[in-house]
Parts: structure tokens; sequence; C-alpha cells
């Protein structure tokens, strides 16, 4: 009997895709991290808020740290069985609903190009276009801060125009100077020390980052929207 040509496909178009799983993995003996399945976006990173803010109810947990569409539970003594947390964080995430975390806005004055843009240059090579370009696709992109990492204060930002994407260095510049606004990936940021840094510079921003002295010590947060004002272009 021939094939009919109207038969359904076993995955036709009004069956819901199956839900993709986060990927959860041990960190030595009481840590586990779980990173969200998908695109890195910010819906993502929501759900990753989400997440955070349930497993704050879970007494057995030392530590909760959020990251970049992913976080990281560190348990106050090492589970007796393991494979029971990982169901258990799969369920929390399941169960997760998104959130929109609402902050402040910060303005970053920045100078572009000069003498701290050390990888515009190499940066006009890989994307094709001029340092004009990169520079108002830079200044002209509003962010978001995903995470605080990597350094006291560090902001993980969101939103970098894919046109001006750039992978990291392979080989890190030994002395990149605080304050440099960078490019890494996907990601854009201002550097908070001085030292060692795989990151692309493309200028400078003399803005206070972390004042451990302050109440506040970061001035930014997850959930913040940060917007770079371009006080000088060198070119």
């Amino acid at each position: 009997m021939p094939h009919s040509t109207n038969a359904i496909p076993k995955h036709s178009r009004n069956t819901p895709a199956p839900q993709r799983q986060p990927q959860i993995s041990t960190i030595g003996a009481r840590a586990f991290l779980l990173e969200a399945p998908g695109d890195f976006d910010l819906p993502a990173q929501r759900r990753i808020w989400a997440l955070a803010q349930a497993l704050r109810q879970w007494d057995d947990l030392g530590e909760i740290v959020p990251g970049m569409t992913n976080l990281l539970a560190i348990f106050k003594t090492t589970p007796e069985d393991p494979d029971a947390v990982t169901a258990r964080l799969r369920e929390a995430w399941e169960r997760a609903e998104s959130i929109d975390i609402r902050g402040k806005t910060i303005e970053i004055g920045v100078i572009y190009g000069g003498e701290h843009a050390t990888d515009l240059a190499a940066l006009c090579d890989h994307t094709g276009l001029t340092d004009r370009e990169i520079v108002r696709l830079h200044h002209e992109g509003t962010y978001t801060v995903f995470a605080l990492g990597s350094a006291p204060g560090f902001g993980y930002l969101h939103g970098l125009d894919p046109r001006i994407h750039m992978p990291r260095k392979t080989v890190p510049s030994l002395k990149m100077a605080r304050g440099c606004v960078t490019i890494g990936g996907m990601q854009t940021g201002v550097a908070v020390l001085t030292g060692p840094n795989g990151w692309n510079s493309i200028g400078f921003a003399d803005h206070q980052m972390f004042d451990p002295k302050a109440a506040v010590p970061a001035i930014m947060a997850p959930g913040d929207t940060v917007r770079f004002l371009p006080e000088r272009i060198e070119l």
C-alpha cells in the first residue's frame, strides 16, 4: 500500500518541541553549576534570576552565585547524593518563571580611541568596519548588566551589536589599565583592575566602578542599564 502524502510527521508543527534541559555539573564536592539551555540572551538570564530567587529559600545552601546565563549553587556541607541534588536543581529550573530586575540607569563617559584603545585596529580588521563605525555602534547601544564577576565590581554587559563582536585574545595583554572599555566575544565591559586582560580595549572611562569603602562598593548590579557616552573621540 503506497504511503499517503497527507501523513502527519512524527514531530509536526502542532507538536511542541521538547523543552531543552539545563546542563548541570559538579565543581568540587559541594558546588553545582547549572547552565541555561538555548541562546545567550536576556530571556535566559531572566530565568537564571528567577532560579536564584527560588534557591535563596533552600536552607542547605551556603552561597548562590548567578552568572552569565548560569548559576553556581554552593552547599554548606557535601551532599550525600549528588544525583538527587542534580534532580532537585533541574526541578527548580523547570518551575522557575522569568523575572525582570528593574535596576538603575548608569551613564559612563568614554574617551574612544587614544592611547588606551590598543585593540581598536585589530577590531577593525576583524569586523571590516572603520574605527568610527565601531565607536558609533558601541556608544549607541543600550546594555543590561547580567552579572558581576571576574573582578570586584566588574559588570558583564549584554546588548553589544553583533557587528562588533570579537573573540577574546589568545594571548592576553599583560597590564591593561583600569578603566579600559573592552569587548570580549559578545560582551562589553569596563576593566576595574590594572593587570592581565584578554578582552579588546577600544577606549577609556575614568569612572570609579568599585569603591571598597562605599556603603555599596560596586556601582553596577544585575538588572541595571548602562549607556556609554562619548566624551571625546581620538582617532
